[in-house]
């Protein structure tokens, strides 16, 4: 699995600021609907529900969100680079700039999991995400978070 496979190149917004974890999940949810034809509120909800059972940010500025769906018809992320870093409670106590959000069918099994995994292990990459923080074109940040994947697969 490469995040070619589940990051659509429209999957992808620079916003300047977001002020709670909820705003961000609706902006989550419209950009699901948008570009998968996701249920924008059931999306939100599903996100709101895994976030109850613990903070979904990993620390250094990013989070991963994520939840199972029926409305997904594969495994499919966004991502979201937000200009002013917003409070996610992480557990570094660091404030989120990047958010990367996977969505999975109820009946993925482990490519949920594996998904999951890729997506941390890629942003575990501390030049890729000082690269990540510098660019506001999401077409550039595409093409970076693909490439530092299949590099990473070879």
């Amino acid at each position: 699995m490469q995040i070619s496979t589940i990051l659509s190149p429209e999957a992808i917004r620079v916003v300047s600021a977001i002020s709670s974890k909820k705003r961000l999940f609706v902006e989550l949810g419209e950009l699901a609907h948008t570009v998968y034809k996701m249920s924008a509120s059931r999306t939100v909800e599903a996100l709101l529900e895994r976030e109850g059972l613990g903070p979904t940010a990993v620390g250094h500025g990013i989070a991963l969100p994520h939840a199972r769906i029926d409305d997904a018809q594969k495994v499919c992320g966004l991502f979201l680079r937000i200009e002013r870093p917003m409070d996610f409670d992480s557990a570094d106590r660091k404030p989120v700039d990047l958010v990367f959000a996977l969505f999975a069918p109820s009946s993925a099994g482990v490519e949920h999991l594996k998904a999951l995994a890729l997506v941390s292990r890629t942003l575990r990459d501390p030049d890729l995400c000082t690269k990540l923080r510098a660019n506001n074109d999401p077409a550039v940040l595409h093409a970076m978070l693909t490439e530092n994947s299949a590099s990473k697969a070879a």
